[in-house]
């Protein structure tokens, strides 16, 4: 599959998911609006404390799709900087994934790059796809919290 298909079709998921998260957060919304005006004290409250459950789902939707939406434009300035890692000609498992030591490797590279330029958004845009290489997500995605807002400053 193409690399444009295989985009295309993880976009047209991501936009299904959406459209069903909220209609589930609307019907949500509509039971905790039948308790809060069913009038019982009980209900009431089960209502006000349904009614916190959409909003906070809908902030958690926005906020995953603004931060992917700006890890996407790094990614596409990075690319366009010729500043991508590059992975290809990487040993990978039977899974797929890079073999640890190959990531390991890359990592340090990574790293020692970020020490020499700390302040570069495209040197921690690296380290965070570095982190993710080698099987760390939570430092990969604080990496690339700090890549957007140095690129964002920019």
């Amino acid at each position: 599959m193409s690399e444009g298909g295989r985009a295309l079709r993880i976009q047209v998921l991501i936009g299904f998911m959406c459209v069903a998260l909220v209609v589930y957060f609307f019907f949500l919304g509509r039971l905790a609006w039948a308790f809060i005006t069913s009038g019982s004290g009980a209900a009431v409250g089960f209502g006000l404390a349904l009614m916190v459950l959409p909003l906070i789902g809908v902030w958690v939707m926005v906020s995953t799709l603004q931060a992917g939406l700006a890890h996407q434009r790094l990614a596409r300035l990075a690319r366009e900087r010729g500043m991508e890692l590059d992975v290809s000609d990487l040993p990978r498992m039977p899974s797929g994934r890079i073999q640890r030591d190959a990531a390991d490797a890359l990592f340090a590279t990574v790293k020692d790059e970020l020490e020499q330029d700390p302040d570069n958004w495209l040197r921690w845009y690296r380290l965070a796809r570095a982190y993710d290489y080698a099987g760390d997500r939570p430092r990969a995605r604080e990496a690339m919290k700090k890549a957007v807002e140095l690129q964002e400053a920019e």
